[in-house]
């Protein structure tokens, strides 16, 4: 959904990517995400969903887990963007050790 412009999503698909927003601002801060939370946040928003998306949601966060949900959303994304920065630093390393080495 991140590939299209807000306004051309569906209802639904704006639905549900309220409550995950209003899910991680939550789960950011250290809150509880309940039902309740999660259409406060929303409302505060300016924004309304329908009624049985906050329910959804926060019963798959309490059944998955949040940091699990994360994880799966973020699956190959996270993995490349770590080994370059493994890389990036090794190589650094690597060159401070053969200038010690070869002093």
């Amino acid at each position: 959904m991140s590939s299209v412009p807000a306004d051309q999503l569906s209802p639904e698909q704006k639905d549900e990517l309220l409550c995950t927003y209003s899910a991680l601002i939550l789960h950011d801060d250290g809150a509880e995400i309940t039902p309740a939370s999660m259409t406060n946040l929303i409302k505060a928003a300016g924004c309304t969903v329908e009624g049985y998306w906050p329910m959804l949601m926060a019963k798959m966060i309490k059944n998955v887990g949040m940091d699990g949900l994360i994880k799966m959303g973020s699956g190959a994304g996270g993995g490349g963007g770590g080994g370059g920065g493994g890389a990036a630093a090794g190589g650094g390393g690597g060159g401070g050790a053969a200038a010690a080495g070869g002093a």
